[in-house]
C-alpha cells in the first residue's frame, strides 16, 4: 500500500458519507435538515428550484472532493503521471480550505456553546449546537484526513548513495 493511502480512504470515507447526506436532502429527505439552520422550501414555493440544485451541487462538490486525496496519492492507476501534480495542488487546495473552514467554525462553535461568544439573539440554538458538535467539526477531521494522506505520500528526499558516489534515484 502507498504511503498516505489510509488516510485518503479515511477522507475518501467521510467525504463520501458527508456528500450522501447532501444528496439525501436534495432528494427531499429532512431527516437532521433542521440542524444545519437551513430549510428546503415546499414544492411550488419561491426558491425551491434554486434550493434543489444548491443541495445538488454541494452533493457533487464533496464526492469530487472526496475522491481527490486518493487520486492525489497515486491511489488509483488511472490517474495519468502528467496529471499528478496539478491533483495533489488542488488537494492541497482542499486540504487548506477544509481545514481551516472546519477549524475557525468548530472553535467559534465551541466558544459560543461555552457562552464565551454571545450568539445573535434571533440564532437558532439547535442548529448551533450541531454546527459546533458534528458538522463543523466533521469538515476538520476530513481536513486533517486529506493533509495527513497529502503529508505522508510526498515524495521521499533524494539520499546520496556513497557507495557508487552517484544519487540515487
Amino acid at each position: 500500500m502507498r504511503r498516505g493511502t489510509l488516510a485518503a480512504v479515511g477522507a475518501l470515507v467521510i467525504g463520501l458519507a458527508y456528500a450522501a447526506i447532501s444528496a439525501y436532502w436534495a432528494l427531499g429527505g429532512t431527516w437532521l435538515l433542521d440542524t444545519v439552520g437551513i430549510a428546503l422550501s415546499k414544492p411550488g414555493q419561491a426558491g425551491r428550484t434554486a434550493a434543489l440544485l444548491t443541495a445538488w451541487a454541494a452533493a457533487v462538490v464533496k464526492a469530487i472532493a472526496a475522491a481527490l486525496p486518493l487520486a492525489a496519492v497515486g491511489g488509483w492507476r488511472g490517474v495519468a503521471r502528467g496529471w499528478l501534480r496539478p491533483v495533489r495542488v488542488l488537494a492541497w487546495i482542499e486540504a487548506v480550505i477544509l481545514t481551516g473552514y472546519g477549524l475557525v467554525l468548530t472553535v467559534t462553535g465551541l466558544l459560543v456553546q461555552a457562552d464565551v461568544v454571545a450568539a445573535a439573539a434571533n440564532a437558532d440554538h439547535r442548529a448551533l449546537r450541531w454546527h459546533a458538535y458534528l458538522w463543523d467539526p466533521w469538515f476538520l477531521v476530513w481536513g486533517i484526513l486529506v493533509v495527513v494522506a497529502l503529508a505522508r505520500s510526498r515524495r521521499m528526499p533524494v539520499e546520496d548513495n556513497s557507495a557508487c558516489g552517484r544519487k540515487a534515484a
